[in-house]
């Protein structure tokens, strides 16, 4: 990330959604590779869908047979909940809300949060919710590779059930080959991926066209009375029907979490003129293979694929489900930078990947931990059918969110009418909550999985967020008023030596306990002592004006503040050399930076339940240092430690 110039070593991202570009306005990034990019990275999740959605739908277990009526129905309903949760609610309405080009639940979270600075009860709802939405998509980001990657290799047993033992063992290889290729970075890995997804639609709409001419009478399906109809007449297993049918829109987060990634332009673009008529059109195929052989509904996918055509597709299909699971990958990736950046998580390394497009980033700790709960959920659940009890529920429960977030903005932000802002809430509410409940059917066959996923991660959030309140609320009591000291100081000078002396601190309003340490231990000051505090905005970049805040206080203290957005990446060195032109330069060969650094001890009946405090504890000291997440130079650092009880 950068700071808020551009450099040479680092250009200024866009903020608007377009191709970044330089100084000099040029952009660093064509169109068209910014759209191979999206179709490489962003539509693999929902993409792969139709390998398995019309399957999970008919399965024997939910008691629906693929009759006329019940085809036309289950095609209707998936042909509307394409249109309306992704092409109307998430590409037009969601995407509206990008936070100066970021997407995500927690860029969200971040302008709503402005929209309602006023009111703190609505604000802890808005961290809560965006929270919990945070935590579902990390289990969505579990089994999406998971499931993806299974149901395409399954193809093999299509063409040849002898094979079928080998199923598992060549998703967890081509999981871990996915894993491994991931700090090569989304932009690489999204010109890598375009042209097979290019492919791959391609063949889904020929597909779709070559069944759909063998029963046009399937086209009927467009028409919504179809799915009404359906609802009505079979009330009894709709609501199963439901929980499968919402699979067609898996993913459909990760075109939102991914914006910040390629722009809101190129995604659109791919969706309306190339993704969604593929997707479609292949629906509408294997529904056309259905009413012509009703017995296909064991794998309705592959027996669409002419016969000579079938290993080629598996071998597209297994591609294509790789990208299908860098889709959410890089998403998770987004979100969990955004936490650590807006404090809702330890501090980790952070790689950004593209000098170019600044949004591209890759966390070696998540892409770990998201590798082995993968590989676990493969090789415990052991096929696609197994999982796809644990899938939908993560994605239901934070399309839910997101309608509720996005409505708080088109309110406050946007300034729409109540009414219809109550009116949309309504329409799509109602949508999100009947797929979310129709998936809670599905807990007890592996819908916990998410749960607990989604659980784990709420809890280190809300702990270290927590953790950092009582953090600091131990330390402020102890602190010596700086309006108090610095004219102490001037009335009784200690010995001055030579240099710079910069201290951070989290408050510009009390001195600073390193500052006090190195007082009172080396009974000395330096000539110029910079009070130094960093900020984490509310929005993804930090404007030009509001970066470096400066004011001079008496003998020769000076209070900084620098302010980063949430999507940038803190540089300490480099914000100082930009301090020369505010009147304040600094020479980093003669600075010196102090730190205190804390030493959590975890203490009963303080703050939080023990567990947690422990858990904070534990997490404070395997978070990456502060000194390496500000970029801070090792030689001429000095910490002193302190003890503190929370």
């Amino acid at each position: 990330m950068n700071t808020t110039r551009p450099s040479p070593e680092q250009p200024e991202p866009a903020a608007t959604g377009t191709p970044a570009e330089d100084a000099h306005g040029k952009p660093h990034e064509s169109l068209r590779m910014l759209l191979l990019g999206a179709i490489g990275v962003v539509f693999g999740d929902i993409g792969t869908s139709p390998l398995y959605t019309l399957h999970e739908t008919f399965l024997p277990a939910h008691g629906l047979r693929p009759q006329p009526s019940a085809v036309l129905g289950v095609l209707s309903l998936v042909t509307w909940t394409i249109i309306l949760v992704v092409a109307v609610k998430y590409v037009s309405l969601v995407m509206r809300a990008d936070n100066k080009g970021e997407g995500g639940i927690m860029a969200l979270m971040a302008l709503a949060q402005s929209a309602v600075r006023g009111t703190t009860r609505m604000r802890k709802l808005v961290v809560l919710m965006a929270l919990l939405g945070a935590a579902l998509f990390f289990g969505d980001s579990v089994i999406t590779p998971a499931i993806s990657v299974l149901s395409a290799v399954e193809g093999i047993k299509v063409a040849a059930p002898g094979l079928a033992s080998s199923v598992v063992p060549i998703t967890v290889t081509v999981l871990l080959g996915l894993f491994w290729l991931q700090r090569r970075g989304s932009a690489k890995v999204g010109v890598l991926f375009g042209p097979v997804m290019a492919l791959w639609f391609l063949a889904l709409a020929a597909i779709g066209v070559w069944n759909i001419v063998q029963a046009p009478e399937v086209l009927a399906a467009f028409n919504p009375w179809y799915a009404l109809r359906f609802l009505l007449r079979h009330s009894e297993v709709a609501l199963l029907a439901l929980g499968s049918v919402v699979l067609c829109v898996t993913g459909a987060e990760a075109l939102y979490t991914d914006m910040g990634h390629f722009g809101k332009v190129p995604i659109r673009a791919a969706w309306f003129a190339f993704v969604m008529p593929a997707l479609l059109l292949n629906y509408y195929g294997q529904g056309g293979l259905l009413l012509e052989e009703p017995g296909a509904i064991d794998n309705p996918f592959y027996h669409a694929v002419p016969d000579w055509g079938l290993y080629p597709m598996i071998a597209l299909a297994t591609a294509a489900t790789v990208i299908a699971s860098q889709a959410v990958i890089s998403g998770a990736f987004t979100v969990f930078r955004q936490a650590v950046q807006l404090g809702f998580m330890p501090r980790m390394q952070v790689v950004h990947t593209s000098p170019r497009t600044i949004g591209q980033v890759y966390l070696p700790s998540i892409n770990r931990v998201l590798m082995v709960a993968v590989l676990a959920a493969v090789i415990g659940f052991g096929s696609s059918n197994a999982l796809a009890g644990a899938y939908g529920i993560a994605v239901t429960g934070t399309m839910a969110i997101d309608t509720v977030l996005v409505m708080v903005v088109a309110r406050r932000v946007w300034g729409w009418n109540r009414l219809l802002v109550l009116l949309v809430l309504v329409v799509f509410l109602t949508i999100d909550l009947s797929y979310f409940g129709a998936n809670t059917l599905k807990i007890v066959d592996g819908g916990w999985l998410p749960l607990v996923l989604g659980i784990l991660v709420f809890t280190i959030m809300t702990t270290w967020r927590r953790g950092r309140e009582l953090l600091l609320r131990e330390i402020e009591p102890e602190d010596l008023a700086l309006a108090d000291f610095i004219p102490a100081i001037s009335a009784h000078p200690p010995l001055r030596v030579p240099g710079t002396a910069v201290f951070l601190t989290t408050t510009q309003q009390a001195v600073p306990r390193a500052l006090l340490h190195n007082l009172k231990h080396n009974k000395v000051l330096h000539e110029r002592n910079v009070l130094l505090t960093v900020e984490t905005l509310q929005t993804p970049w930090a404007d030009a004006e509001e970066h470096i805040g400066i004011a001079a206080l008496e003998g020769e203290f000076y209070a900084l503040t620098l302010r980063y957005g949430f999507a940038e990446k803190p540089n300490i060195p480099r914000s100082l050399a930009q301090c020369g032109s505010r009147g304040l330069p600094f020479n980093l060969m003669d600075t010196t930076f102090f730190i205190s650094r804390a030493t959590v001890v975890a203490e009963p009946g303080r703050g939080m339940a023990l567990w947690r405090e422990k858990l904070f504890a534990f997490m404070s000291r395997n978070a990456l240092p502060v000194t390496a997440f500000l970029e801070i130079p090792g030689n001429r650092l000095i910490e002193l430690g302190a003890r503190i009880e929370i």
